[in-house]
């Protein structure tokens, strides 16, 4: 085989350049997959059809990239959420669940959130694997106000004393939600004053994960000084057992206390009741309808029993009771009687004279 040189340096032959190009191509068609997954893995995304609107007015959002059928909410929340869903129109809120190929679109009704604008439009998941987004969003007409500082975490709480406050009433003892109130003691051990903080109530039951509520306390704990916080802890409907009731802030956890949940056994008779009810129900109606359905036979007459034909001119002895049931009507002593005084007296005939 002859090559041609260009100088000193010799000529690639043409299958190396065959066997670079395919590789390369190899390699570009490796890479297209790993590229998408880079764009998977930057997270949700949503985007609204209008950047200001103003309140009973709706706009529509749209998200791509969110996990398969999942259940997302979309709140109109102020201060672009610093202080959580308390900043939130959370009763102007809307749910909607993902598509089969990670995308959504709903409608939103605009309200004016209860902490000023900058607002957002904060989506977040509901249930499993947490994820949110949040896309800028104006008020039209609601007031503006700049952010509040960044804490600089120098506050430091700790929680002094806790329980757990109230009872459970009549409606829990039938099914109601049980609810508590959580009572602590918190002090401020650092060197800043900590201004309406945000707790995390959590309950749990058995070995299951807690669920978190998160609860703003209107106050200030100044440093080295402690406060009274009451939160409000409340169960589903039903529930009974052990429960444990979590306090975090933060990303520190305080205290846990643990709840015994009595069992609404109120249920329990109410059913027993009602199935008691329906079944004496179905026995009476079971009855009428039998005896609605059922052939009626007419009873058969008595047997007459033979008797004496009654006598003319014979009439009814005034005052004489009717006959008593152990006798037949012709041999009751009423009959024996009045048989006697009507019979005719027997014919007295004259004796012939010669036959004295």
């Amino acid at each position: 085989m002859k090559t041609c040189r260009y100088g000193d340096i010799p000529a690639r032959p043409p299958a190396v350049l065959t066997v670079l190009t395919v590789l390369a191509l190899v390699l570009l068609t490796l890479g297209a997959p790993l590229t998408g997954g880079a764009a998977a893995a930057e997270g949700p995304t949503a985007r609204v059809s209008e950047a200001e609107a103003g309140t009973g007015g709706t706009v529509t959002v749209t998200g791509a990239r969110w996990r398969p059928r999942a259940l997302l909410t979309l709140l109109i929340c102020g201060q672009n959420m610093i202080g959580g869903t308390n900043s939130c129109a959370n009763g102007d809120g809307r749910a909607v669940t993902v598509g089969a190929d990670g995308t959504f679109t709903t409608k939103l009704p605009v309200a004016e959130p209860p902490e000023p604008c900058p607002c957002v439009i904060h989506i977040a998941t509901v249930t499993g694997e947490a994820a949110a987004a949040d896309v800028t969003f104006k008020v039209a007409g609601h007031p503006v106000a700049p952010l509040p500082k960044e804490r600089s975490g120098g506050e430091r709480l700790s929680v002094l004393a806790v329980r757990l406050d109230g009872s459970s009433g009549l409606l829990t003892w039938f099914g109601a939600p049980p609810r508590r109130r959580l009572v602590v003691t918190v002090g401020n051990l650092g060197s800043t004053p900590a201004r309406d903080p945000v707790f995390e109530v959590g309950t749990s039951h058995g070995v299951f994960a807690p669920s978190w509520e998160e609860q703003r306390w209107r106050g200030t704990v100044q440093p080295g000084k402690k406060a009274r916080v009451e939160l409000d802890v409340e169960l589903s409907a039903g529930a009974h057992g052990d429960y444990l009731v979590s306090l975090r802030y933060g990303d520190k956890l305080l205290v846990e206390e643990p709840w015994a949940v009595g069992r609404p056994w109120g249920v329990a008779l109410f059913w027993v009741l009602l199935c008691v009810v329906v079944a004496a129900a179905v026995f009476r109606i079971g009855m009428a309808v039998v005896n609605k359905v059922r052939p009626r036979t007419a009873a058969p007459p008595p047997p007459s029993s033979p008797g004496p034909a009654p006598v003319s001119g014979a009439g009814p002895v005034s005052g004489a009771g009717p006959a008593l049931p152990w006798f037949t009507p012709d041999t009751s002593p009423e009959a024996r009687t009045h048989h006697q005084i009507s019979a005719p007296s027997e014919e007295i005939r004259p004796t012939p004279k010669g036959n004295t």
